[in-house]
C-alpha cells in the first residue's frame, strides 16, 4: 500500500476513498496523537478513548475541513479538545484531577510503559500536573512535541504572544516545583 506523506494527497484520498485514506491517516498520526493525549490524560485507557473519539470526529467532519490550517494542526486540535473534555468529565465524576503521577501508577497492574521508574520523569510529570489547564497544554505541545508557537496558536486559538507567556510561566512553575 502506498504511504501518503503529503497531507494534501492524504486529504484527497480521505475524500475519495475514505477507508483507505482513514487507514493511512491513522497510520501516519495515530502514534503521535496517542502520546500527545496520553501526556495530558495520563491513563492509557483514557488516552485510548480520547484517541478513538479523535478519529471518529475526524471521520465525521473531514468533509467540513476547510484547509484553514494543516491537517496536522486540525487533528491535534481535535485530540487536545477530546483530552480536555475527558479530563473535565473525570474531574466532575471523581471530584478532582490527578495531582500525583504515583496515584495513577499504583492503579496500573504491572509496569506502565509510559513511566520506566525514572524519578526525574515522574517528578517532571508531577510538576506538569500542577499547572493550570492552558499552561499544561501549551507546555506539553511545545516541550514534548516541539511544536512551533504558530501551530499551537491554531490548535488553541491563542495568540503567539500569549502562548509564549504561558510557556514561560509554566516553565517557571515547573522549575520551582522540581527544585523545592
Amino acid at each position: 500500500m502506498k504511504e501518503y506523506n503529503d497531507d494534501n494527497e492524504l486529504l484527497i484520498l480521505l475524500r475519495s476513498d475514505s477507508r483507505k485514506g482513514f487507514s493511512q491517516l491513522v497510520e501516519k498520526y495515530g502514534r503521535r496523537l496517542y502520546w500527545h493525549i496520553r501526556r495530558l490524560v495520563i491513563s492509557h485507557e483514557d488516552a485510548d478513548d480520547a484517541l478513538q473519539n479523535t478519529f471518529i470526529n475526524c471521520w465525521k467532519n473531514i468533509g467540513n475541513f476547510r484547509n484553514d490550517s494543516s491537517l496536522y494542526t486540525w487533528l491535534y486540535s481535535i485530540a487536545t479538545n477530546e483530552a480536555l473534555m475527558l479530563i473535565r468529565k473525570r474531574n466532575r465524576t471523581t471530584g478532582g484531577m490527578v495531582t500525583d503521577i504515583n496515584d495513577v501508577l499504583n492503579d496500573v497492574p504491572g509496569n506502565d510503559t509510559f513511566f520506566d521508574g525514572d524519578e526525574a520523569e515522574i517528578r517532571l510529570q508531577n510538576a506538569i500536573l500542577t499547572l493550570p489547564e492552558k499552561q499544561r497544554v501549551v507546555f506539553m505541545l511545545r516541550y514534548y512535541d516541539e511544536m512551533p508557537y504558530e501551530d499551537i496558536g491554531k490548535i488553541t486559538g491563542t495568540s503567539v504572544g500569549a502562548l509564549k507567556a504561558s510557556y514561560f510561566h509554566a516553565a517557571r512553575k515547573i522549575e520551582k516545583f522540581i527544585t523545592s
